[in-house]
């Protein structure tokens, strides 16, 4: 797929399977309403600048936009209930994320080396943060621990270089 240069009209489909789009250079994609599943590498290395997701949409997969090196919105809807581990690792033109209050815990290394990712919104939702999750951040600016967060993994920030960064956690914590 990787000579496939046109927008991918996928309005049909209630999954995206396994590797679907894999380092095609589609430029961008219309995803239908009844879509519920975005399986594990589907759109990795796609060329993708942004992408809107459908309200029906439960689940994205392990490196499912891994290394989309020109994505810098994504609109997460708040039918998502999973993110996969390394969804968006990578993921080095992404500014900002809001990760809706449907989600309860960001993944190993979720969004490992967004490089531009100066944003992040974690929901009190959220009980887990996985290893590395926001590894190789380096210019994120500020990030807020909600209290319901129970467990946080290793190497979570280890190398976002920002001397900036804000973390804020909760007291007692």
């Amino acid at each position: 797929c990787t000579s496939l240069k046109t927008e991918v009209d996928l309005s049909n489909l209630q999954n995206v399977p396994y590797q679907a789009f894999a380092y095609s250079s589609i430029p961008s994609v219309i995803l239908c309403d009844s879509l519920e599943t975005i399986g594990a590498w589907a759109f990795l290395f796609t060329e993708l600048p942004s992408v809107t997701l459908p309200e029906t949409l439960k689940s994205i997969g392990s490196y499912a936009f891994c290394v989309c090196n020109n994505l810098t919105f994504i609109s997460i809807p708040d039918s998502i209930t999973q993110i996969g581990d390394n969804a968006f690792r990578g993921c080095s033109s992404l500014i900002s994320i809001s990760i809706p209050d449907s989600v309860t815990r960001i993944d190993h290394e979720t969004f490992f080396y967004c490089s531009s990712l100066v944003s992040v919104s974690i929901p009190s939702s959220i009980t887990q943060i996985g290893d590395g999750a926001f590894d190789m951040c380096s210019i994120l600016n500020s990030i807020t621990i909600p209290e319901s967060v129970t467990e946080i993994g290793s190497k979570v920030f280890y190398t976002a270089y920002n001397p900036n960064l804000i973390l804020t956690v909760p007291r007692n914590s």
